[in-house]
């Protein structure tokens, strides 16, 4: 733990102009206060993500606490960092869902999943999307696409079934869609980049992402998730090599 009058020098000189004595003293905030990130990780543990990058996550809104915390506050810094970090985590996980979900219809789907359950318990049988309907006064389709909307996510690489026929060999979800004639084989390749991207760690993913889809410089990036441009080029190249090794046995 650091003194008052440390902490203070620290964040005097982490929130300074001078990059020479900026990035020491921010590293050394940070390694004072990540058992404030580990801790507030723990309770995000069981949401279907790996701990390191989450842990990157909390550590990423931790040092927006560093870099944004006022000595004039009223508050102790932990007191001020821990929503900043929750709220980063928090962020992560709603962004990271590759389809976006409104809100409403969010809340409709759970209305439609507690109506569904009552009337099962009444009728001794799964309701017909009609009956739903017709409880909560909406059109059939409004029901339809709200269960539709929250249904979760299947990787394209997902197997689908075995073929006996060829000795047990799995068949995959992409194996199954169907190729309409005329339509461009480079749709297929878009998937499998798009699935690929989708299992890189949120480091790598996230700096391919500023890089190709954002058309940000390896500077920019760099600036902008508060690491040098070596790292970030050392980064690139590490997730380039992740993507050619997953293409190649996808």
């Amino acid at each position: 733990m650091l003194k008052d009058d440390e902490f203070r020098d620290l964040l005097c000189k982490a929130q300074s102009t001078d990059p020479s004595i900026q990035a020491y003293a921010k590293e050394r905030l940070l390694e004072c206060n990540l058992n404030l990130v580990r801790s507030i990780v723990h309770r995000f543990s069981n949401r279907g993500y790996e701990w390191d990058d989450l842990f990157q996550i909390g550590s990423m809104g931790l040092l927006k606490a560093i870099e944004r915390f006022d000595l004039s506050f009223s508050v102790k810094f932990s007191t001020y960092a821990v929503p900043m970090i929750i709220g980063e985590i928090r962020r992560f996980i709603r962004d990271d869902n590759p389809v976006k979900v409104s809100r409403p219809l969010k809340e409709l789907a759970f209305r439609v999943h507690k109506v569904q359950e009552r009337l099962q318990g009444t009728l001794g049988r799964e309701p017909t999307i009609t009956e739903i309907a017709s409880e909560l006064s909406l059109a059939p389709q409004e029901i339809v696409a709200a269960l539709e909307a929250v249904q979760p996510q299947i990787s394209l690489y997902e197997q689908a079934f075995q073929n006996s026929e060829s000795g047990g060999e799995s068949i995959h979800l992409l194996d199954q869609i169907a190729v309409a004639d005329g339509q461009d084989s480079a749709y297929f390749d878009k998937l499998a980049l798009k699935e690929v991207l989708s299992r890189l760690p949120v480091k790598e993913r996230t700096v391919i992402y500023l890089r190709f889809f954002a058309d940000k410089t390896q500077a920019e990036i760099a600036a902008a998730i508060g690491l040098s441009q070596v790292q970030v080029s050392r980064i690139e190249k590490q997730a380039l090599k992740l993507i050619r090794k997953l293409l190649q046995t996808s």
